[in-house]
């Protein structure tokens, strides 16, 4: 298993994502539904306006099946950087939240 430190430039439609969020949908997908779901429920959103998160993940490349699913819907310029589990938790600990409840 890996661990990546995501960054991702949302493109506008973060409302549907967040339905999709809040409707169970995202985690029900299989096999990442569960950890897509908790990861972009606890983005951050950097200085720039990218939003970041720490994603546990088993493709290759990685995050192949969520862009797939969901990511390339809600966001562009995605990258990866490989991290220890919650180390990038950490780092982006002091940003504030993705969503706005």
């Amino acid at each position: 298993m890996a661990y990546y430190l995501v960054r991702a430039k949302p493109n506008g439609n973060l409302e549907a994502l967040r339905r999709r969020l809040d409707s169970g949908e995202i985690q029900a997908m299989r096999p990442f539904g569960t950890a897509l779901d908790y990861s972009l429920r606890h983005a951050r959103r950097a200085a720039d306006g990218y939003a970041v998160w720490e994603e546990e993940d088993y493709c290759t490349p990685p995050l192949n099946a969520e862009r797939n699913a969901v990511l390339d819907t809600y966001f562009t310029d995605l990258s990866v950087e490989p991290v220890q589990a919650g180390a990038g938790w950490a780092k982006i600990s002091n940003l504030p939240p993705l969503w706005r409840d």
